[in-house]
C-alpha cells in the first residue's frame, strides 16, 4: 500500500525525531568504530552494508529503536505498563492489556491526571489499613466517542488519583489515508473531555460527586506540546456552586505541533462559541415564552399542566428536555428494543438526594455520562436512555411527562406503531402496556376498554426533533388520544427552533453522546464467586442456629434452567422451560420428600446484603433454617451481564427433606 507523499514526509518526519531522541548516531559512530578495529586486526577486507546491519543487530540497537517506537516509552508512563488502547473502555484490574502501537498518522492527546487535593469533605477520613473495605474515588472520561476509566483510589483529602488516558482526535469523516490534524484543524474541535467523578462506598453504593467539561484546547499554544494547570471540581444538584475538590492535570500532544497558535486566537475562538450559543439559548428562550403564552390561551386549565420545556442537568445548567434524548445505537451489545428495556430497567432508581426536609422533589435530570457511571438515577433519566435507544432501534418513541397513581410526578416512554397503535415502556420496570384510549361519546352501554397502564395524566411527550403539549380537555390518559398530527389535540414547537439548539454540534454547551460499554465482567466466574459466598454465609447462619448444612451439588444445578427462564421472561415476557424443570425436580425428590424453593431478583453483587434481604422474607427463612430428617440444601446463583457491566442477579434457594407426619 502506498503513502500520500504528505503522508510519507509526516512519517520520515515522526522517525527522524525519534531517532535524534534515542541518540542512534552516537551510537552507530561507536558500533562503527568498534567493527572497524575488529576487521582490521582480523583479516584487511572492505567493510558491506551487510556486515555493518549485522554488528547492529548483534549488539541489539535495532531492536532497542524498534522496541521504543511504543508510546508508553516515550511518555514516563510507568515502567511495564501496558499502554491504554485509545478506543476501548479500561479496567486494569480485569482486563489483560494488550500492547499496541500508535498511528502515526493520527494526532493523540495524552491525559494524565497527576493527583487530587481539597477534597474537604475527606478531611477527617482516616488512613486505611492495608486489606481494610473503604471507600473509593473512580474518575471517568469520555472525549469523541472514547471512555475510560481510572483505577478506583481509596477516598482522602488528598486522593491519590495518578492516572494517564491517551486520547485519539478524530477527524469527523475523515479515513485512513486523511492528513493528520493540524492547529487549525483541532481549534475548530470544540468536544470537551468530560470527566465525572464517583464515590463507591462500603456496600458498593455510588455517589456522583462531580461533573466536569475540560476545554483541552490551551495546549495547542504550548511551545512544548505539554501544559499543566489544576482544574477545580464542583458538586452537582443543590452544591453545584460548592466546590468538591481540585485535580491537577497535564495535557500533551503527540506528535507535538510543528506550529502552535497564539493564546488569544484560542480565547477569540473560545469567545465566538459562547457568544453563538448564547444568541441560539437566547432566541429560543423567547419562542419557548411566546409559544407557551399561546398554550395557555388555549384553556385557562393548561396552567396546571406537567408540560416541562427545560430541566436542569446535574450542574444547575438549564436545558430544553429535547437535548436530553438522541438516537443511540448500542452496536452488538443489545439485540432488540426489549433487551434495550430490561438493560435500562437493571439501573438502579435513586431519587436526586435533598438536604433538608421539606418533602420536595429535588429537580436533577442527569447527563448520560453521569447516568451510565453512577448506574442510577430518577426515572427521568431511565426514559430518556431508553427512548433514545428505541429510536436507535428505529421505532417512533417519546417521552411522557405526566403523573401516576396519588398525582405522583413521573416520565416513561411511548412509541407508535405505524398500524397507529399505542405502547406504553415502563423504564423501571421493563413492564409494556397497550394504550386503548376511551371513547367520552360513546353510548352508556358501549364496551370500554380498562386501563391497563399505572398512568393517570399525561402533559407533554417529546424525543430529540419533537415536543408536543396535550391540549385535549382532559389530560387523563385513559381518555387521551395520541393523534400528534391533530393540532386540536396537540400543540407542537417549531421543528427548526428545537433543532437550533438540541441537535448534536448545534451548541457548544451540549455534553457530547457517549456510547455505550462493553461489559468486562465474566459472568460465569461473578456467578461462581457470589454462589460460594452464599453457602458461606447461610452455612455460617445454620451454624449460629445448632443446624448441620449438607449441600445437594446436583439439585442446585438444576435450578440453573429456572433462573434462566426468569431471566429470559423478564427481557421478552414469554415464559418458557418451566415444564423442563418442574420434570427434573420431580425426578430429584425421592417419594415421601417435600422441596422447597424460593427465587429472587438484585441489581448488585453484594452477598451479604442479599442475604440479609433474603431472610427478611419468611418463605426464604424457612428454607435457609430448615430442620428436619435427611435435609439437603440448595443455591444456585446466575450473574447475568449487559453493558456497562450493569448485572441482573437471580438467587435460588431450595431445600428437600423428608416428611415426617
Amino acid at each position: 500500500m502506498s503513502l500520500p507523499p504528505e503522508k510519507a514526509l509526516e512519517l520520515k518526519q515522526i522517525i527522524h525525531n525519534h531517532l535524534l531522541k534515542t541518540d542512534i548516531h552516537r551510537k552507530i559512530r561507536e558500533v562503527l568504530a568498534e567493527t572497524m578495529r575488529e576487521e582490521r586486526g582480523s583479516a584487511h577486507r572492505s567493510l558491506s552494508e551487510a556486515d555493518f546491519l549485522r554488528a547492529l543487530q548483534r549488539r541489539g540497537i535495532v531492536d532497542d529503536v524498534m522496541k521504543d517506537l511504543h508510546f508508553t516509552q516515550d511518555t514516563g508512563a510507568e515502567p511495564g505498563s501496558p499502554p491504554k488502547p485509545a478506543t476501548h473502555f479500561i479496567d486494569k484490574d480485569i482486563t489483560q492489556l494488550k500492547k499496541t502501537n500508535i498511528d502515526p498518522s493520527r494526532r493523540y492527546l495524552y491525559l494524565q491526571v497527576l493527583g487530587g487535593k481539597a477534597f474537604l469533605e475527606h478531611l477527617q477520613e482516616p488512613e486505611p489499613l492495608p486489606g481494610q473495605v473503604c471507600s473509593t474515588f473512580t474518575l471517568y472520561l469520555h472525549f469523541r466517542n472514547q471512555r475510560f476509566r481510572s483505577k478506583p483510589v481509596p477516598c482522602a483529602c488528598e486522593p491519590d488519583l495518578k492516572e494517564g488516558f491517551l486520547l485519539e482526535i478524530h477527524r469527523d469523516g475523515t479515513g485512513d489515508g486523511s492528513k493528520m490534524a493540524d492547529a487549525t484543524a483541532m481549534l475548530s474541535l470544540c468536544d470537551p473531555v468530560h470527566f465525572v467523578l464517583i464515590k463507591t462506598d462500603t456496600s458498593s453504593e455510588t455517589t456522583l460527586i462531580s461533573s466536569y467539561f475540560l476545554d483541552w484546547r490551551t495546549v495547542l499554544s504550548s511551545p512544548s506540546g505539554k501544559t499543566c494547570f489544576a482544574v477545580e471540581l464542583m458538586g452537582v444538584g443543590s452544591e453545584s456552586k460548592v466546590p468538591a475538590g481540585v485535580l491537577t492535570v497535564s495535557l500533551e500532544l503527540y506528535p507535538p505541533l510543528t506550529e502552535t497558535l497564539r493564546a488569544d486566537i484560542i480565547s477569540t475562538q473560545q469567545s465566538l462559541e459562547k457568544q453563538r450559543t448564547a444568541e441560539k439559548e437566547r432566541l429560543f428562550l423567547v419562542y419557548a415564552k411566546q409559544w407557551w403564552r399561546e398554550f395557555l390561551e388555549i384553556r385557562p386549565s393548561h396552567q396546571s399542566k406537567l408540560v416541562k420545556i427545560f430541566a436542569q442537568d446535574e450542574n444547575g445548567v438549564n436545558r430544553p428536555v429535547c437535548s436530553y434524548v438522541r438516537v443511540l445505537r448500542a452496536g452488538r451489545l443489545l439485540e432488540n428494543p426489549r433487551q434495550a428495556a430490561r438493560f435500562v430497567s437493571l439501573l438502579a432508581h435513586e431519587k436526586a438526594p435533598v438536604v433538608g426536609g421539606g418533602g420536595g422533589k429535588q429537580e436533577q435530570w442527569c447527563t448520560l455520562m453521569a447516568f451510565l457511571c453512577r448506574g442510577k438515577g430518577d426515572c427521568e433519566d431511565h426514559a430518556t436512555l431508553l427512548c433514545s435507544l428505541l429510536l436507535g432501534f428505529g421505532l417512533d418513541a417519546y417521552v411522557c411527562v405526566g403523573t401516576k397513581a396519588k398525582g405522583v410526578p413521573h416520565a416513561w416512554v411511548l412509541t407508535r406503531g405505524t398500524d397507529g397503535s399505542i405502547t406504553f415502556w415502563e423504564s423501571l420496570t421493563s413492564h409494556r402496556y397497550l394504550h386503548r384510549a376511551i371513547d367520552p361519546d360513546a353510548p352508556p352501554l358501549a364496551p370500554q376498554p380498562k386501563p391497563s397502564s399505572p398512568y393517570r395524566t399525561v402533559g407533554c411527550v417529546f424525543n430529540h426533533h419533537t415536543f408536543l403539549a396535550n391540549c385535549q380537555p382532559s389530560d387523563a390518559v385513559e381518555l387521551c388520544v395520541f393523534d400528534f398530527q391533530n393540532q386540536s389535540r396537540w400543540k407542537a414547537m417549531s421543528e427548526e427552533a428545537l433543532k437550533s439548539v438540541c441537535a448534536p454540534g448545534s451548541t457548544t454547551s451540549l455534553p457530547p453522546l457517549p456510547p455505550l460499554c462493553a461489559p468486562s465482567l465474566d459472568p460465569a466466574a461473578a456467578s461462581n464467586q457470589l454462589e460460594l459466598e452464599m453457602r458461606y454465609l447461610i452455612s455460617e447462619h445454620r451454624k449460629d442456629l445448632d443446624l448441620a448444612t449438607v449441600w445437594d451439588d446436583h439439585l442446585s444445578y438444576l435450578l440453573s434452567s429456572a433462573l434462566s427462564a426468569y431471566e429470559l421472561e423478564r427481557c421478552t415476557g414469554v415464559s418458557c422451560g418451566n415444564e423442563e424443570f418442574q420434570d427434573a425436580v420431580r425426578r430429584a425428590v425421592p417419594d415421601g420428600h417435600t422441596f422447597k424453593g424460593f427465587p429472587i431478583h438484585f441489581l448488585h453483587r453484594n452477598a451479604r446484603r442479599a442475604f440479609a434481604t433474603c431472610l427478611r422474607s419468611p418463605f426464604c427463612e424457612e428454607i435457609v433454617c430448615c430442620r428436619g430428617d435427611h435435609v439437603r440444601l440448595a443455591v444456585r446463583v446466575r450473574v447475568f451481564v449487559y453493558p456497562e457491566n450493569v448485572c441482573a442477579v437471580w438467587l435460588m434457594f431450595a431445600c428437600k427433606y423428608r416428611s415426617v407426619l
